[in-house]
């Protein structure tokens, strides 16, 4: 039991997702500025910003509701750290994995997005409010086909475990082909679930200032930017476990694998970011349901009658 704490508290559990967090975003923000032919921030510079919040003054608004207000941004970060520990980081067995947890991942996941929602709902200003019925507008549209990607690896492997589904197809890496539709519309969805470029109208800067963050300050800011970036970590890992099924049955070099793979995953995105302008929320939602829904279930109906025809 003693083990199993040590391994949820610092590796891989969630000290290693905040120290990885924060090297995903320096990897984020350096790459993106060399595509833009910037230099880009030192290494350190996460780290920095994330401290130097935490040295801010808060002020919190005269009509925000002070608990809510205050208490947002610890249920974020911690509904995203609970929802890591259900993701193979060392070897092919997460650290709490069992039947259903790609469900309960789901839900964690969704936990931040509400949160985003109702900090920019209870904030009382324009922007904020704004930003907040943006977010969610756009949670509408990307959950459906994020989930059903997610779900569809899960259809043909026949269990909802993340770490039973990573078994199954690395001991049948031919398969894992079968959910390539999947694994775009999942890492599209999911660069609209961190709101990300092309997907940013939540808290586009040159429209509303900033979204449902705007009144936000101090460490109760920080928090949330800590909450992103750790979304972000969870996402790719989740991604690259669901899709990415490489293993070769030895823990370290799985281990040094599952950085290679969310590391690409993460210059994907990034990639994406800087080459796509931003779309209106309209347009988002037309590519989410007239485009993206359909191919995901598409993939559902394919797993489903491979499953009975491979009798597995």
């Amino acid at each position: 039991m003693l083990l199993d704490i040590l391994k949820i508290l610092l590796f891989p559990g969630f000290a290693f997702l905040a120290a990885y967090a924060f090297l995903l975003e320096y990897v984020d923000r350096k790459a993106y500025a060399r595509m833009q032919n910037r230099v880009g921030p030192p290494w350190y510079q996460p780290l920095a910003d994330f401290f130097k919040l935490l040295g801010k003054k808060v002020i919190i608004p005269r009509n925000a509701g002070k608990r809510t207000f205050a208490a947002l941004p610890v249920v974020s970060l911690a509904a995203v750290a609970t929802a890591y520990v259900s993701v193979p980081v060392w070897g092919r067995a997460a650290i709490v994995g069992y039947e259903g947890d790609l469900v309960v991942v789901l839900y964690l996941l969704s936990i931040p997005t509400i949160c985003l929602f109702l900090a920019g709902f209870s904030s009382h200003d324009v922007y904020t409010i704004m930003g907040a019925f943006r977010t969610l507008t756009q949670m509408f549209a990307y959950e459906v086909p994020l989930f059903i990607a997610f779900l569809s690896p899960a259809v043909l492997a026949g269990t909802w475990s993340i770490t039973g589904i990573l078994a199954f197809y690395a001991d049948r890496p031919l398969l894992a082909l079968v959910n390539l539709p999947a694994f775009f519309i999942a890492l599209l969805s999911a660069q609209s679930k961190l709101e990300r470029a092309p997907f940013d109208a939540p808290e586009a800067e040159t429209e509303i200032v900033g979204g449902a963050l705007v009144e936000y300050s101090g460490r109760y800011l920080a928090f949330m930017h800590a909450s992103a970036m750790c979304e972000l970590a969870v996402v790719t890992s989740a991604i690259a476990a669901l899709f990415l099924p490489v293993l070769t049955g030895f823990a370290a070099a799985d281990f040094a694998l599952y950085l290679i793979k969310t590391l690409a995953l993460l210059l994907l995105l990034t990639l994406l970011r800087a080459s796509v302008a931003r779309i209106r929320m309209d347009q988002m939602l037309n590519f989410c349901w007239m485009v993206m829904t359909p191919m995901a279930i598409i993939q559902i109906v394919v797993n489903l009658f491979l499953r009975g025809g491979l009798g597995l």
